[in-house]
């Protein structure tokens, strides 16, 4: 039998009935009187006020960190080409000759973007939506964690995820992963409430957020083998095959809107080949390449608190501890396995290691309570902990996210330097029709977003099966530079970083056809702690000459 979780809410006095089950000569006005009194004592009480304030604290401060200096910087090649599909999406015609509407990945977030009102996407309506994003998981993160470990746990759980570089510095863009995320946490709640309640509506939908987060990006379907993972591993856990077989279905027919959309477009091919060139895309970081980037960016003192609460509460190990640790072992084991790794790929993760952390924190409030101590000593230790921890995340968030450039970029962690700059300056001194010739994909994205002007890349390999198909590669530059296929040849600083063979190249060809610099684009660089700055060209634009 299922109990009504608000009982003296259902049970409603005869006096107060209307309608047909209203006690006879009982007139309209009485009535409606009398609910009016009853309503107004279930409003918000001041007491209740009180105790939304720290969770209402807790998601401004998400806010600000994801809201402050948003477009400071210009979009990456990722938000270009996303926020560039949506304008597709939203039928802008110009837009739509550089971003075909299907590429690499499923259009969840892109048809997000596509409806947002105003007079048009641009980078910052586009980082708006993303950052509301980021700030829903963060409440999405407390609901789960006062599911599982009651509301302090919850309120310290939020708190470190609102501040997290990690978090801050992904759903501060316009990446699929921020999205993948929030859908992917609130599978886990609906997994939650279903092992606690055995109702099938919550396994169902579980199954509907695991499509969704896999329309939110393909990737996510490795979130599935976590759950697999947890319902065959552990022990005593409630489950029926029947329902296991429906919440499937419900998944699958979720998953199914983008492939269908891609058949009945008649796309079905160019979808294969985004396949395959996702199965062989070449190795692009070493092996280690999370272990070295990621803790620091989730946080020391998140990652010591989680693990030194599952030594300490070990006794307390059971199926909710068991959940958590298998949602995040799926995608950090992939993802290492997996050849093509990015910065944002482990974001998943975070809300529910944030939870274990929260976890610890709150348990720190339970001490036995000895003779010596006050009262109040064991959960003014736990909240000075929680402070001290997230005193350690939001300083290094906030560095994050200050547009003062460093010179150092990492895919996926900001803005293309010098992007936005020049693109604005190709749109305005370009003519209709002219050609660009980039050194790599990144800057291309880039400047036909903001340029309107066609944007081919050097550095795009020649085989059908390590380059993206919606890129066109250029197998002689030289012949089409001297037949003017283009009339710009651009050098960008982040390309010859990371390829230098592309950006010296790109100098010779400036050189040999005559080039004369119509544009440089230069940002002003911190070298060191004390202040001390430099300049550093960003984007070079030579106009050339055919021989």
């Amino acid at each position: 039998m299922i109990r009504p979780r608000f009982p003296a809410l259902l049970a409603v006095p005869e006096s107060v009935r209307v309608g047909p089950d209203a006690p006879p000569g009982q007139d309209r006005r009485t009535r409606s009187a009398t609910v009016r009194r009853t309503a107004a004592a279930y409003r918000p009480t001041p007491e209740r006020l009180r105790a939304a304030l720290p969770l209402t604290a807790v998601l401004a401060l998400a806010a600000v960190l994801r809201f402050w200096a948003l477009d400071a910087t210009g979009f990456n090649s990722d938000e270009a080409v996303y926020t560039g599909t949506a304008a597709s999406l939203a039928g802008d015609p110009t837009l739509q000759q550089f971003f075909p509407v299907f590429r690499a990945h499923p259009l969840l977030l892109p048809t997000l973007l596509s409806i947002v009102p105003g007079r048009g996407i641009d980078d910052f309506s586009a980082r708006v939506v993303t950052a509301l994003i980021g700030v829903a998981c963060v409440a999405l993160t407390y609901l789960l964690a006062r599911r599982l470990y009651g509301r302090r746990a919850a309120l310290a759980a939020a708190l470190l995820l609102a501040v997290m570089p990690y978090h801050v510095v992904v759903s501060r863009q316009v990446l699929l992963d921020g999205l993948l995320t929030l859908c992917a946490t609130g599978a886990l709640y609906a997994v939650v409430r279903y092992v606690q309640t055995e109702r099938l509506p919550w396994l169902l939908a579980a199954g509907a957020a695991l499509g969704a987060t896999v329309l939110a990006k393909e990737t996510g379907l490795v979130m599935v083998l976590g759950l697999i993972a947890f319902f065959v591993f552990t022990r005593g856990v409630p489950v029926r095959p029947r329902h296991l077989l429906y919440a499937t279905g419900v998944m699958i027919v979720v998953m199914a809107a983008f492939p269908l959309a891609v058949i009945l477009a008649g796309h079905h091919q160019g979808g294969q080949d985004y396949v395959l060139w996702q199965l062989f895309r070449r190795a692009n970081h070493h092996p280690w390449f999370y272990a070295t980037t990621v803790p620091g960016a989730l946080g020391w003192a998140v990652l010591a608190a989680a693990l030194i609460g599952l030594v300490w509460l070990r006794r307390q190990h059971g199926w909710r501890e068991s959940l958590l640790l298998w949602w995040m072992a799926a995608p950090v084991f992939f993802f290492d396995l997996w050849p093509v790794k990015g910065y944002q790929y482990l974001l998943p993760i975070a809300p529910p290691l944030a939870v274990l952390a929260g976890r610890t924190l709150a348990a720190v409030a339970r001490l036995p309570r000895r003779a010596s101590w006050p009262r109040w000593a064991a959960p003014a230790a736990s909240v000075l902990l929680c402070l001290g921890a997230a005193a350690s995340l939001a300083v290094p968030a906030a560095a994050r996210i200050d547009p003062a450039p460093t010179g150092a970029l990492l895919a996926g962690t900001g803005g293309l330097p010098g992007g936005r700059e020049a693109g604005h300056w190709v749109r305005a001194n370009v003519p209709e029709g002219g050609r660009l010739l980039a050194a790599g994909p990144s800057l291309a994205n880039v400047l036909q977003f903001y340029g309107h002007r066609g944007v081919s890349a050097l550095s795009v390999s020649g085989s059908a099966l390590h380059h993206n198909p919606a890129y066109v590669p250029v197998p002689n530059p030289d012949r089409a530079l001297r037949t003017g296929q283009f009339q710009y040849v651009v050098w960008d600083s982040y390309t010859a970083a990371r390829s230098p063979f592309y950006g010296e190249k790109m100098r010779k060809l400036a050189d040999k056809f005559h080039g004369i610099v119509v544009y440089t684009g230069v940002e002003r660089i911190r070298t060191g702690p004390g202040g001390a700055h430099a300049d550093r060209e960003t984007v070079v634009i030579y106009k050339v000459r055919t021989p």
